[in-house]
Order: structure tokens, then C-alpha cells, then sequence
């Protein structure tokens, strides 16, 4: 077992402020040129596993620990962090959290520079990992221009250009595109299979089963149900949990009971011909540079009745697009209008009472010290009583399945969490339009199934829109697809028109994924996308 290169042995911890452990006993030891994908639920411990593997526990996160893990034989607990850093490469959640740097050349050189390289070798590292990452066109870009994809894809390149012994992924793949997750997911294999061991967290299954991971260690409640090979998942893993590819769902769901049907925005009447659009864009073209457009022309209307998907590639200006509706951004030339007024003549705090948008990264909203104060501020700034205040906060709170964690502070929890807070905070507000920007990332299946469904079932919102590079949650929840590409608006329909278009679809850097192969197979039966557990009793 010590010839391995890790070996976690009778691992125990407990956050010094929270009840009960939040990993137990775990066991186990991961092989030079083998991928262990590491899957559960949201909350089961997973990320816990991660920051004692790479010495954040006990350095960083405060605790009860016992056990011990071993890096090449190594205790790590006699070890400095920096010394631990060289062997392990940890890429986070949240790159936010992760990148220092003004300049991307920089930041993939920080560490090399740390450790005291000479220059012409911190140069050709640099290059070799961008390359690796198909990222080269990157490397004089401003950090803070990029896109949440573009920024986990260059925290990935500046671990690998540290050339670790082992690698560890805390869901590498939750702000890429398709196709950059594929090749992501490619260039993992590849440096496996030149020897690296690589430990993947990741809720998007399916995605990382394509590149044959050796074996899978499967997590629920800090403990470990399953470790061994891919091929035994599907019998113990819980499909409501664990995305599992499409076909897999309908064989176990067929099983079970037909799910009930939901009602998606109950308050919100079908649009009659001459209703006025709650958000319009006339011909709205932006840049963030004088010289450089970002946006070209994008005419648009939102409607009452509207759930609308935003797809495309990282970097495709979907977020831009989003910042104009809640006024955060103005227009170069065109002009938006909110409920009929020009956002040039609104404050933003005025478009939040018809609009509530939801920030890829959840570090760039949350700031209070407790969550109950989180989800309280907005409702307190649009004058909500206090007894509204106070019945938004609970509703919100029991809709992302955070009702325990109301007194905790925001920023201790896990990513996954932290999002769940933040999309609260807007559902508190009831505003009328609800914004989200990859609501789903880092949510494990069953938690982004409920709260979409609870949040689309609320009778205050007429409208929804989310920025997504899942396109299952598009076939499941939308019924308009906006297809982006280029700050162009590419297509705009409904899902079985957009998304059955497989060559776009590519061109787009989107990738079918086999729900959305099952539906466009079925519609002629089915009339209509559904997700796989309908399908099952289709």
C-alpha cells in the first residue's frame, strides 16, 4: 500500500464549528496513472476529503482530525504546505478563489516563480500548459475580462505547470462549456496516462465516464459506500443523487412510480399578442474596450410565460448579454428596457424590484455575516415589512435546502452551498424576473432538480432566465432557447427547434448530451422534451 502515491488512511475530521464529523473513517489508496472519480451528493464530504489530502486540513480549516495521509510514503502532517504543493495540484471550485494575477502569463507563473525557477524555464512551462489546455490565445489577456470558464481553465494551466505528482479536481468542469469540459476531461486522461494520479470530484458524471476513469469512490454522509470500478456504480449509487448517463435513469426509474408533472411559473398568464415585453433589446451592441465589441446587434424581447436557456461557448459574451438586463452594464449603441424604462435612466437597485439576477460566482454577492442576514438584506432595501421579510427569508431557505445552515456564515460554507445561498437571496426578493447564471454549478442532481422545480413552481415570477452550459437543464426546464456565440445571437426558439440541430449545436461548442439524443429520438411520440424519469413511463 506505501509504494502508492497516496494513501488516505482511517480519515476522521470535524469542523471545530460544526456538529458531528464531516468525513469518517475514510480509506483508501490511489495509483500513479488512474483516474478515481470521486462522486455524491452535495454536502457528503467530498470537498472535506480534498482539503485534508492537500494539508488545508488541519492547516487552514480548524478542527478535530485523526487518521493521517501519506504522499509518497510521506506523513503529511510533518510537512510545510509549500513542500505539500509541489507533489499535490489542487484546482478549486470557484476560480475566483484561486487567481491572484492581472495578467494570465502571470498567473500561470506564480507558482514557478515561488519555487524560484529560472526565467527561460517559467516561460516554457507557461507555454507547454496553455498549449496542453488549447488555451495559448489566452496568455496576454486581463484576468478580470475573462469569463468564469476562460478563468477555470487558466487556474488549471498554472497547477499544471507545477507539475504535480497527484491531482486533485474539485469540480474542474462546473463553469465549462461542453466542448471545453471535453477536452479538459481529454487532456486529464492524457496526463494520467503519462502517470499522473488524478482525484476527480465532479457532479457532472457522465461527462467524466466518457474517459474511463479507473475507478469511482462514492461518498454519502462523510463515509465511503462504494470504491471500485464504473461498472458497478449504476447498483449502488442513488439516481436521484448522482447524474447517471439518460439511459441508466430510465432503466432504474422505470422501477419506480411516475414523477408528478410540475406547473412551471403558475403566475405568470401566456403571453397575449400585444402585451408589452418586460425586457427588450434594441440593437444593442457593447464592448468593455473602445475598440473591441463583445456585443453585435442583439435584438430580443422577454416576455410573461418566458423560461429561457442561454447557451454557448465560454467567453461568448451570454454573461454580458444577462449584466445589460439588470442595468449593470450599459449599451455601447441600441438600448435595453426594463417594465419600459431605459436602464441608462434606472438605478439598478429600481430594475432589482423587476429583475433579481443570480452571479456566476457566488463570492461576488454574499457579504453578510450570517445567511439569515444574507437572504434579509435585499427585501430590506426594496421596504418589504418586516413579517414579509421574515416569511421570504424561511420560503427561500426551505427551497434551496439550507434551513439548518440560517445562522451560519456564508463564506464557510461549501461552493455548492454558497451558490444555493446566493440564488436564495434573490428568491427572497420576489422580484418578477429571475436571472440566474449557471444556477446549477456545483449542485449534485437531486438538490438542482428540487430548487429548480420549487423555483419555477413559485406563483411571484413571470419570467426566468438562466445561462447554462447544461443542456439537460435547457431540455428539461426551458421553453425558449437562446444560442450565443461570438456576442451574436445565433438562434432563439423553442428547445426541440434549437437543440435538435446537432452540427450548430457543435459549431456553438455545445454537446448533445444523451437526454437530449433520447427526446429529439422520441418527440413524435412525446410531443414535447421531458426529463429521464417522465421518459421512463413515456
Amino acid at each position: 500500500m506505501s509504494a502508492s502515491p497516496l494513501v488516505v488512511e482511517n480519515l476522521s475530521f470535524r469542523y471545530r464549528d460544526r456538529a458531528g464529523t464531516a468525513v469518517h473513517d475514510i480509506s483508501f489508496a490511489a495509483r500513479a496513472g488512474e483516474i478515481l472519480l470521486i462522486a455524491g451528493a452535495s454536502g457528503c464530504g467530498k470537498t472535506t476529503l480534498v482539503r485534508a489530502i492537500n494539508g488545508l486540513i488541519p492547516r487552514s480549516y480548524k478542527g478535530e482530525m485523526s487518521g493521517r495521509v501519506l504522499i509518497h510514503g510521506e506523513d503529511t502532517t510533518a510537512m510545510k504546505l509549500s513542500a505539500i504543493s509541489q507533489k499535490i495540484g489542487t484546482v478549486l471550485q470557484d476560480p475566483e478563489r484561486q487567481i491572484l494575477g492581472t495578467k494570465v502569463l502571470n498567473e500561470v507563473a506564480f507558482g514557478l516563480e515561488n519555487i524560484g525557477l529560472a526565467r527561460a524555464e517559467i516561460f516554457r512551462r507557461v507555454d507547454e500548459a496553455l498549449a496542453h489546455l488549447k488555451i495559448e490565445d489566452l496568455r496576454d489577456r486581463d484576468t478580470f475580462l475573462l469569463s468564469g470558464g476562460e478563468k477555470q481553465k487558466v487556474a488549471l494551466a498554472g497547477v499544471l505547470a507545477m507539475r504535480p505528482s497527484i491531482l486533485l479536481l474539485d469540480e474542474p468542469l462546473a463553469s465549462l462549456d461542453p466542448a471545453s469540459a471535453a477536452e479538459t476531461l481529454d487532456a486529464v486522461r492524457l496526463l494520467a496516462d503519462e502517470g499522473m494520479t488524478v482525484l476527480m470530484v465532479e457532479h457532472r458524471v457522465e461527462d467524466v465516464l466518457r474517459i474511463q476513469p479507473e475507478r469511482v469512490l462514492y461518498m454519502t454522509e462523510g463515509v465511503i459506500r462504494y470504491l471500485g470500478e464504473v461498472a458497478g456504480l449504476s447498483k449502488v449509487v442513488n439516481y436521484r443523487e448522482v447524474k447517471l448517463p439518460a439511459e441508466d435513469i430510465i432503466r432504474r426509474a422505470q422501477k419506480d412510480s411516475a414523477p408528478a408533472e410540475i406547473q412551471i411559473l403558475p403566475g405568470a398568464p401566456a403571453p397575449r399578442s400585444g402585451d408589452e415585453a418586460l425586457v427588450r433589446f434594441e440593437d444593442v451592441t457593447f464592448g468593455y474596450e473602445s475598440d473591441v465589441e463583445v456585443l453585435h446587434g442583439i435584438n430580443l424581447d422577454i416576455k410573461r410565460g418566458d423560461v429561457i436557456a442561454v447557451l454557448g461557448p465560454n467567453g461568448s459574451g451570454k454573461t454580458t448579454f444577462v449584466k445589460h438586463a439588470i442595468g449593470l452594464l450599459k449599451p455601447k449603441s441600441g438600448r435595453v428596457l426594463v417594465d419600459g424604462k431605459d436602464t441608462r435612466e434606472a438605478t439598478v437597485a429600481e430594475i432589482a424590484k423587476t429583475l433579481g439576477y443570480v452571479f456566476q460566482s457566488p463570492s461576488h454577492m454574499l457579504f453578510a455575516p450570517t445567511v439569515r442576514e444574507e437572504l434579509a438584506f435585499g427585501p430590506s432595501n426594496l421596504k418589504h415589512s418586516k413579517n414579509e421579510i421574515e416569511t421570504e427569508v424561511k420560503e427561500a431557505l426551505r427551497i434551496v435546502n439550507l434551513s439548518e445552515y440560517e445562522q451560519d456564515p456564508p463564506l464557510s460554507l461549501s461552493f455548492g452551498q454558497q451558490k444555493r445561498v446566493s440564488i436564495a437571496a434573490i428568491l427572497a426578493m420576489r422580484s418578477k424576473i429571475l436571472a440566474m447564471d449557471e444556477p446549477t454549478a456545483g449542485q449534485d442532481y437531486r438538490n438542482y432538480m428540487n430548487f429548480m422545480d420549487s423555483i419555477l413552481q413559485l406563483p411571484g415570477f413571470e419570467a426566468a432566465l438562466f445561462i447554462t452550459h447544461d443542456v439537460d437543464l435547457a431540455v428539461i426546464y426551458a421553453n425558449r432557447v437562446l444560442l450565443v456565440a461570438d456576442g451574436r445571437l445565433i438562434a432563439d426558439g423553442a428547445p426541440h427547434e434549437v437543440l435538435r440541430d446537432f452540427s450548430r449545436l457543435e459549431a456553438c461548442r455545445v454537446i448533445p448530451s444523451s437526454l437530449l439524443a433520447l427526446n429529439v429520438k422520441r418527440f413524435s411520440e412525446t410531443g414535447r422534451f421531458l426529463r429521464a424519469e417522465a421518459l421512463a413511463h413515456v
